[in-house]
């Protein structure tokens, strides 16, 4: 049987906002292209360390750097970042809003850089609308690591069965069920809108967009 859902923790890339760097990427610089500079210098990783605290511009800048032949490609990551992050994914927004009305708290679990979420707010401004935000880069740590989890039930003073996580990576859920989360693999809107509802959290009116 299932527990009661005192919080939902939703994702932000991907679940709220979609990110696809190489799609960018794909129509900027060409596919072949995109493919080469992946292959010959890791954007991930040093997304990675923008989302454990280091400086946006400055880690995307020094990784141009130190990879001249590809210094504009990468600083586009900077530049254009806005254009990985986007476009909104609607109905997520609709539940997380639906949620609230209903008097459900609403969390945001996100591997996000400091600097990077404070620009997402300026053109988003939804994400100012969740109850609390568990950002990785003020944290000083990154979704599997069990310890982001642990936070978040500590500083909602929840167990882990009353929390139930939507997010799109499938390490990240397996981390957060390891630890008895509720879980959900967001793999779009409508997925969750029917989990929300068989779970007795919204009804289908409420879930629909």
């Amino acid at each position: 049987m299932k527990s009661a859902v005192k919080a939902v923790v939703l994702d932000i890339g991907n679940v709220l906002i979609e990110w696809q760097p190489e799609r960018f990427y794909d129509e900027v610089i060409g596919v072949e292209r995109r493919k080469a500079l992946f292959e010959a210098v890791d954007l991930h990783e040093m997304n990675e360390q923008i989302d454990l605290g280091g400086a946006f511009q400055g880690t995307i800048y020094d990784t141009a750097e130190a990879n001249p032949e590809w210094r504009d490609e990468i600083r586009m990551w900077y530049d254009r970042w806005i254009e990985m992050a986007q476009p909104v994914i609607e109905h997520t927004v609709h539940l997380m809003r639906a949620l609230s009305q209903r008097g459900v708290p609403v969390y945001a679990l996100s591997n996000f850089g400091v600097d990077s979420f404070s620009y997402a707010e300026s053109k988003y401004p939804f994400l100012a609308e969740f109850d609390r935000r568990f950002i990785s880069g003020h944290l000083g740590m990154t979704k599997p690591n069990p310890l982001i989890y642990k936070t978040v039930e500590k500083e909602s003073n929840l167990p882990p069965k009353a929390l139930f996580f939507a997010d799109d990576r499938a390490d990240n859920i397996a981390a957060a069920r390891k630890r008895g989360w509720q879980t959900h693999l967001f793999e779009g809107p409508s997925g969750l809108a029917d989990e929300l509802v068989s779970r007795g959290i919204l009804t289908g009116a409420e879930a629909a967009l």
